[in-house]
């Protein structure tokens, strides 16, 4: 994969692509505090498609938002979207691993008429909250952005402390967390920063409900495959992640041994679990 850029109205969008002309457009997204790297092993087995993996605001070499900005998912819904109108893109599938795939969910919903398929990994429409729960998570959220700004970044003397890590903090392998780490990492005096924007790892503060979710994922017109790791995620039980995917007019479902970034340490796997779905 190469790397390259796009201008967008939230500013520069960075990403890494492995384009076939003329081939099916795969718009990539990736987890939370991850980057377009996340797509680079699974790369090689999908070289019949336009791939093209960004950087979302804030993550890896793309820019951060603006002072005052919210890294809402309707706000990287619409990033989203300017990424694919720079692009030159009026229609296109989604290919999107935890976070990218609950975006995903959000972009073939609401904007039904430019998402031809989408292949969501990991999760399916967003993290639920019950309204129990509003003023407490309001409260969190607003003291920990009023907090943020007295937070220093942790200083790495070299990368490898940091891939240690990712490796301990997502169960990952080390070439898989190097690959991550190295895209996600900037120079400062004393060796390295994560390039991520502080502000990522604010709290939400508000969620959308679980019939709001179900609402949510009954709009995913498009034909769609979730692709799930065994174990399932504790926020993310087996039965609901089922429920979820039946929810779906033209919904699959395909479960796989594996760890969360089961796209990365299982890339072969998780091809052949695609197949021809962007062909199709």
């Amino acid at each position: 994969m190469h790397d390259f850029a796009l201008q967008t109205p939230a500013g520069t969008l960075a990403g890494l692509r492995n384009g076939r002309e003329g081939a099916p457009r795969v718009l990539a997204l990736h987890g939370w505090l991850d980057n377009a790297a996340s797509f680079v092993p699974l790369a090689p087995y999908l070289d019949d498609v336009d791939l093209v993996a960004i950087d979302l605001p804030g993550h890896g070499r793309s820019a951060h938002l603006a002072p005052g900005a919210d890294y809402s998912f309707a706000y990287a819904l619409h990033s989203v979207l300017d990424a694919a109108d720079a692009l030159g893109w009026e229609r296109f599938a989604l290919l999107g691993h935890s976070m990218g795939a609950g975006i995903g969910s959000l972009v073939a919903a609401g904007c039904p008429q430019r998402i031809e398929r989408g292949v969501f990994i990991e999760a399916l429409g967003a993290l639920a909250e019950v309204p129990e729960r509003t003023v407490a998570r309001m409260r969190e959220a607003v003291a920990a952005t009023r907090a943020l700004p007295g937070k220093r970044l942790r200083i790495f003397p070299d990368i490898e402390p940091a891939i240690r890590a990712r490796m301990q903090a997502n169960a990952l392998s080390e070439p898989v967390a190097r690959l991550l780490v190295e895209r996600g990492v900037v120079a400062v005096e004393g060796g390295y920063v994560w390039s991520s924007d502080p502000r990522l790892t604010l709290p939400t503060m508000t969620r959308m409900t679980e019939p709001q979710i179900r609402d949510l994922v009954q709009g995913i017109e498009c034909p769609a495959r979730a692709i799930f790791a065994d174990p399932a995620q504790p926020y993310l039980p087996d039965a609901l992640r089922r429920e979820r995917v039946a929810l779906m007019p033209q919904g699959e479902l395909v479960v796989l041994p594996g760890g969360h970034h089961l796209h990365m340490e299982q890339p072969q796997d998780v091809a052949a679990a695609i197949g021809d779905f962007f062909h199709a």
